[in-house]
């Protein structure tokens, strides 16, 4: 039988904090007055939440990790860093913005790569601000990557490059007739999409990252959990 729903979205969601709490009932349930005893128990609590998170299949975060945000002009990319902000990022992480660029075909040279970087980091620089708002202690970097393959490919690249420990990238909602070509696809071996392609190739932790429009909060998808809900 199943685990409710509740069950798994505690553990995805103490996963990203590397941190575990101990519920309401059990506190008021300890009926030890030796602080010796109290602290036993509480280390037992902590050490079985983690248990549960390995059998999730959902890594714990640790601190000090680069968190990398792939990030652009969509709202589908600001929604995640926001995610990212709230639920993921702890003050002794580094974030790296990560924007990935196509190498123009069949275009003049009127504007160099020098140039085109440039006018990239001034396009994502709104959402750098908005991580030295939310996170002023957290130091935040811009990358800018132009490739002339697929976009996929060079996220996870670069992710293994920057030792990105996670791994973070919005994802627009999937339409009936998006859903029926990525399944022709996927048993045809030309594989999904870019967050598809990222969350199943990355080395590190990947994660997706979606709006709920009506009810609010987040949709998330890892490599093991798919389209779970957390409130914002």
């Amino acid at each position: 039988m199943g685990k409710p729903a509740g069950y798994w979205v505690n553990k995805i969601r103490t996963s990203f904090k590397g941190g575990s709490s101990s519920s309401k009932s059990s506190e008021d349930g300890s009926a030890s007055g030796s602080r010796k005893s109290d602290s036993k128990h509480r280390k037992n609590q902590r050490t079985e939440e983690g248990n549960k998170n390995a059998e999730a299949g959902v890594v714990q975060a640790e601190s000090g990790r680069k968190v990398m945000v792939v990030v652009d002009t969509t709202s589908q990319s600001k929604n995640a860093l926001q995610w990212a902000l709230t639920h993921c990022v702890q003050d002794e992480d580094n974030i790296t913005l990560l924007h990935v660029t196509k190498t123009p075909i069949g275009q003049g040279v009127d504007e160099t790569q020098r140039e085109r970087n440039s006018r990239a980091h001034e396009q994502v620089h709104p959402l750098k601000n908005l991580c030295q708002l939310k996170k002023p202690n957290v130091k935040t970097e811009i990358v800018v990557v132009e490739t002339a393959e697929e976009k996929g490919k060079a996220i996870v690249e670069e992710s293994k490059k920057q030792g990105a420990g996670v791994l973070v990238l919005g994802q627009r909602k999937r339409t009936s007739k998006w859903r029926v070509i990525w399944k022709r696809r996927t048993k045809a071996g030309m594989g999904g999409g870019v967050v598809e392609y990222c969350i199943h190739n990355s080395d590190c932790m990947a994660i997706a990252v979606r709006k709920k429009s009506n009810n609010g909060g987040y949709l998330i998808t890892t490599k093991r959990h798919k389209d779970f809900w957390l409130l914002a």
